[in-house]
């Protein structure tokens, strides 16, 4: 039983120093200045695979639905990390045995990116906190997670001059949009 504990901490020590670094090297960054074309619904795909090991832990489907063609300027490998940090976010605040969707459409010539669960929600008062570095609200206490996960969402996006929103309903769904500029 200690070993367990010792190596369940040792993982979340481990996410805490890689999601660290992963921020300080969105800092400086600037993904417009070498922007690439990047296609989403491929980058969704990616996302989706590298979140599939610990939804199946969970018996958590993951439906992501990107029928749209939809491209964007900016840093393939921050809008994947971007993503990625949702579908996460989303499968721990989520019961077992649910499912995670993921959408993207285009409205208004931007590229929407929504990640939507079946969780515990947020409480309104904490809602004007969540994007914080290390903030975790009081009704996920017993979520592991470092805090850090949207606080990198933000920054990601905010680099490519796009923005990211959320609803949510207490003990209901909570849906993260992500809102980015979209190429022809």
């Amino acid at each position: 039983r200690f070993a367990g504990r010792m190596q369940a901490e040792a993982k979340r020590l481990s996410d805490l120093v890689q999601e660290i670094i992963n921020l300080s090297r969105l800092q400086d960054d600037d993904p417009l200045k070498n922007g690439k074309a990047v296609e989403l619904s491929q980058v969704i795909g990616e996302a989706v695979e590298q979140s599939r090991l610990n939804a199946e832990k969970r018996k958590i489907t993951l439906l992501a639905e990107t029928g749209v063609d939809a491209k964007t300027i900016g840093d393939r490998n921050q809008i994947t990390m971007a993503i990625h940090n949702l579908i996460e976010n989303a499968i721990n605040y989520s019961p077992d045995s649910t499912k995670v969707a993921i959408t993207l459409k285009i409205s208004n010539g931007l590229a929407e990116v929504a990640v939507s669960d079946q969780g515990i929600g947020i409480p309104d008062s904490e809602k004007d906190k969540l994007f914080d570095r290390f903030y975790r609200a009081n009704n996920a206490s017993n979520i592991q997670g470092t805090g850090l996960g949207l606080s990198i969402v933000k920054r990601c996006i905010e680099l490519m001059n796009a923005s990211v929103s959320f609803t949510s309903i207490e003990n209901s769904i909570t849906t993260f949009t992500i809102h980015i500029p979209a190429e022809s």
